[in-house]
């Protein structure tokens, strides 16, 4: 499970860093992963975002998650979830 999980927060890194945000992918001491996104223009502006896997059969395999446990994104178009982080972090007038 560790391993889907980091390359999974791995992938939104990229995707997040060629939106023009700040991303990495931190460790926990528990040994939890999360991105830590910030917008360079406007740093106040951050989210942390979880992967975690699905219980339920007929939904996708792994989530992205916004950092209060709502489900945001399909792991599997990380694309389209480092659009929605950015749309969350964007500055007003970005």
């Amino acid at each position: 499970m560790g391993d889907d999980n980091f390359g999974h927060l791995e992938r939104l890194v990229s995707e997040l860093g060629a939106r023009g945000l700040l991303a990495r992918v931190v460790r926990t001491q528990s040994g939890r992963l999360f991105v830590r996104v910030i917008n360079p223009n406007a740093t106040s502006l951050s989210e942390n975002v979880t992967c975690r896997p699905t219980a339920v059969s007929d939904l996708p395999d792994w989530w992205y998650c916004w950092s209060w446990g709502e489900r945001m994104h399909t792991a599997d178009d990380p694309a389209g979830a480092a659009t929605k982080v950015a749309r969350v972090l964007a500055a007003v007038g970005e």
